[in-house]
């Protein structure tokens, strides 16, 4: 069995979009993948994204936002930013660490209805699951 890549999934705060990937990748690419997410500005855990992956079958209510520089031990294979914002301030990595950035909509911006801002959560959720399952690690 090959060694387990290390992968990082950076955002602005550490809150939905990049939880939501390290959860679908700890729970679709648990044999190649040690998944772990980081925020540039971390915020909190948004309980709309711990809900909506409950829905999918994957549990993230024990993970918690965390800023990049936490990490700073790990030697990281990828590192993949999930908004802008993240790319834009991502730090230059040396050696082996290739970057990569897949920009998702954040959920937490929708305005409207409850139905209306948890469909948009459920919605990044998916594009998220399905960016993962392609991942090229």
């Amino acid at each position: 069995m090959a060694e387990k890549k290390n992968v990082l999934f950076l955002c602005t705060g550490n809150s939905c979009r990049s939880q939501v990937a390290q959860g679908w990748a700890a729970y679709l690419r648990a044999d190649e993948i040690e998944a772990f997410s980081a925020g540039v500005a971390p915020a909190t855990l948004s309980s709309r994204a711990v809900e909506v992956m409950a829905e999918a079958g994957v549990d993230i209510s024990k993970h918690y936002s965390k800023h990049i520089d936490d990490l700073s031990g790990i030697d990281f294979d990828l590192v993949v930013t999930v908004c802008d914002n993240a790319k834009e301030q991502c730090p230059v990595w040396s050696g082996k660490t290739k970057v990569i950035h897949h920009c998702f909509d954040d959920p937490s911006m929708a305005v409207g209805t409850v139905e209306y801002t948890m469909s948009e959560f459920r919605r990044v959720r998916d594009e998220i699951r399905d960016f993962i399952s392609s991942l090229k690690v």
